[in-house]
């Protein structure tokens, strides 16, 4: 699959079919809705969303799952306990694999993508500074490697 951003349905059509997957009208109006929106959505805001299409609860979930397996949909969780859904950066052009930021306002509670903000975090070893002594090459307090960031704090509009 290239790097085509999810624009129009047609190219959504184009990005299923080159997943294998069968096209049909709740995956295309799932897959442009993500595209089109903001950050992650929950299973409930993508149904409410497309529900004047005609799509049931069940429906949507079942292509949220079935485009998450293909990964064109990337599933992730915040710390809430609710899955959230958005394009996956394989059908963004430019991006580089799904592992990137989120910032969760704790105001109004809208999540935001941090696709242009890198973290890096180096832990120290045990020889007590980042990269030296025995523990030069393993991470610190058992950590391998970190596959979320998650970010806290109030948005702008929240002032």
């Amino acid at each position: 699959m290239g790097k085509r951003a999810v624009t129009t349905d047609a190219t959504a059509i184009a990005i299923i079919r080159g997943a294998g997957l069968r096209c049909t009208q709740a995956r295309v109006a799932v897959l442009s809705h993500l595209a089109a929106v903001r950050g992650p959505r929950t299973h409930a805001e993508v149904a409410d969303a497309l529900a004047d299409r005609g799509f049931d609860r069940a429906t949507i979930y079942r292509n949220l799952t079935e485009l998450t397996a293909a990964r064109l949909v990337a599933r992730v969780e915040l710390g809430d306990h609710v899955w959230r859904f958005e394009i996956a950066r394989a059908a963004k052009p430019g991006a580089k694999g799904d592992d990137h930021p989120h910032f969760v306002c704790t105001t109004c509670g809208d999540v935001s993508c941090l696709d242009d903000v890198k973290v890096s975090i180096s832990p120290r070893s045990k020889g007590g500074s980042p990269g030296r002594g025995s523990g030069a090459g393993r991470a610190g307090n058992g950590i391998r490697a970190v596959k979320e960031v998650l970010l806290k704090g109030t948005c702008a509009e929240c002032g």
